[in-house]
């Protein structure tokens, strides 16, 4: 097992496996399919990310450098949550940016009953060491564990 530390966005506790992108989320044609279509696995649908098309991502541990994109990116992940086809947890390697993040915050404000922790300032350490499948343990004070 190794930890990891960063900035607490969202907070909460959660595990999951990870799934795992070395490229930036975009986010609006990521859940496209889930918002529009009724995906409740939340199937990427983002062809330009090899790392994450055609993958399930709600209930995942995204483990990811940062989010790109449309400005719609908050609202986009406000809406997964809404519908509760999030993923577990979103942990960024790097700083988030503002739309993702505005995404997360209004999540964690406005809807009691969903929960996705959101850790950014994990370093690329992080993204190196973690891989598709492991398990990933996000712990409220910004510790991430990686089996």
């Amino acid at each position: 097992m190794k930890q990891f530390t960063g900035r607490v966005v969202a907070k909460g506790t959660v595990s999951a496996p990870a799934l795992v992108s070395h490229g930036g989320l975009n986010t609006l044609a990521s859940f496209q399919k889930a918002l529009q279509f009724g995906d409740k696995k939340a199937t990427c649908g983002d062809q330009n990310n090899p790392d994450l098309y055609g993958k399930q991502m709600a209930g995942k541990a995204l483990c990811l450098p940062r989010t790109i994109g449309s400005t719609t990116g908050g609202l986009v992940l406000y809406c997964a949550c809404s519908m509760k086809r999030q993923p577990a947890c979103m942990l960024f390697s790097e700083p988030i940016d503002s739309l993702a993040a505005a995404g997360a915050i209004l999540q964690d404000v406005w809807l009691d009953d969903v929960q996705m922790p959101v850790i950014d300032c994990l370093g690329e350490e992080f993204l190196n060491y973690v891989q598709d499948g492991m398990t990933i343990t996000v712990k409220e004070n910004g510790v991430v564990e990686v089996d």
